[in-house]
């Protein structure tokens, strides 16, 4: 067998072919050599013949490579997309065959949840995206028949032009009174109150319910029906990440905090007995005399909170509208009760018999001190020290009316049904 005859025996379909030329070359060649005198050609020569019809028309065909999958993969936002709108999901469409897999993670390897059609043909994120973040997109996808197909996106969320943030109290790790709510400031109005509500959530670990009451665009408070329980642990979570709080105006917080609620302590400031009782875990523990807000410059009645502590402040009566009535640069023991500057306060100026016996002051309440507040021994500086942050201050008997609630920490003068419906939820 020749060589090029060799060559052929790779291919069934082509050593077929050669067999039936060489049957159709054959007989004719034969003939030529019985009517003529020219010598037939040798054996070689005709394979080489044949061999050469054979080469011409019966080579090899190319063995075919792998079937692509007619399945398309289409991804939004687009692959190196770097500003995508972090309030639109990601979708994912396939055509001319089904998604199989969609994995959305972010960068730090958070999947990111989503649905897919009934009919195979898209998938939708339902989680949310979160601003200023990297993704990456991985999807597969199979024809009718089984052929599957591959597609990846990464792209980034942009950050939002304009945001608002919650300056909550109290402070992460802090002790403080019974009667401390849990209050937020945001630096903008809020207009989607539910939205921004229901991103916000405070829990105690006894269990009772605290609910958030909003007393204007830019102050939502939580507390429960009754003071908290002494020992009590609050948790305040904050996940208002990409929560419009108005329109184009996004939160920016995503943290939790907690504090403790220390030993139950509440005081009674009777305006018309002139006594400061304090009463601790259950039991009095103190009685104090004490001024209170003259006929013309009534305290606030009602349930007040302790805010602020200083161990010597200044006060000037032109900073709550008085004119220049008064102007003490190192008022000792001061402690706030409401944001229109009533205090809870030591006295040096005034005459020691006044207290338990008179009404003087500009609005605050008085105990006994001394100049500079450096005993530790006077009315002032024992209540001073035996207090904190949260602590409740009721003053009864006044002669004027109920402190407003928003005054201050002062949420507790209203009913629960009156501060349930202040809830935006």
């Amino acid at each position: 067998m020749t060589g090029p005859e060799k060559q052929e025996r790779g291919t069934r379909a082509t050593w077929t072919r050669r067999g039936v030329l060489a049957g159709l070359l054959g007989a004719p060649v034969l003939l030529v050599a019985a009517c003529n005198d020219t010598p037939a050609p040798s054996s070689g020569a005709a394979g080489t013949t044949a061999a050469g019809v054979g080469g011409a028309t019966g080579t090899p065909s190319p063995t075919p490579g792998p079937k692509t999958s007619a399945a398309r993969i289409s991804i939004s936002p687009a692959d190196g997309a770097t500003a995508a709108p972090f309030t639109r999901p990601v979708t994912v469409t396939a055509t001319a065959g089904t998604l199989s897999s969609v994995t959305v993670t972010d960068g730090s390897g958070r999947s990111i949840p989503g649905t897919r059609s009934a009919d195979g043909a898209s998938w939708i994120s339902s989680g949310p995206l979160s601003s200023g973040t990297s993704y990456s997109v991985a999807a597969a996808a199979t024809d009718k028949d089984g052929l599957e197909a591959d597609a990846h996106a990464e792209f980034a969320t942009a950050s939002p032009a304009d945001t608002f943030v919650g300056y909550f109290t109290p402070e992460d790790g802090s002790t403080v009174g019974v009667g401390m709510p849990v209050s937020i400031n945001f630096n903008k109005p809020i207009i989607n109150r539910r939205a921004v509500e229901q991103a916000i959530t405070v829990t105690a670990d006894t269990g009772v319910e605290v609910v958030g009451h909003w007393f204007s665009s830019t102050r939502l408070d939580f507390r429960p029906r009754d003071y908290w329980a002494k020992g009590t642990t609050v948790t305040l979570k904050l996940r208002l990440k990409d929560v419009e709080g108005a329109r184009g105006v996004y939160g920016t917080q995503s943290k939790s905090v907690s504090f403790t609620v220390g030993r139950s302590r509440t005081s009674v400031a009777d305006l018309a007995a002139h006594t400061l009782t304090v009463t601790t875990d259950g039991q009095v523990t103190a009685t104090y005399p004490i001024i209170g807000g003259a006929p013309d410059h009534r305290t606030w009645g009602g349930k007040l909170v302790i805010s602020e502590q200083y161990e010597q402040t200044k006060m000037d009566s032109t900073t709550v509208g008085l004119g220049d009535e008064y102007n003490i640069p190192d008022v000792p023991h001061a402690q706030r009760l409401t944001a229109s500057g009533t205090f809870i306060h030591g006295n040096y100026w005034s005459p020691a018999d006044a207290f338990g016996a008179d009404n003087l002051s500009h609005g605050c309440v008085a105990l006994r001190d001394v100049k500079g507040g450096g005993d530790p021994t006077t009315d002032a500086a024992v209540f001073f020290k035996g207090s904190m942050v949260g602590d409740v201050v009721e003053v009864v008997n006044s002669g004027d009316k109920t402190v407003v609630p928003s005054n201050g920490l002062s949420g507790w003068n209203l009913s629960w049904a009156d501060w349930k419906a202040g809830s935006a939820l």
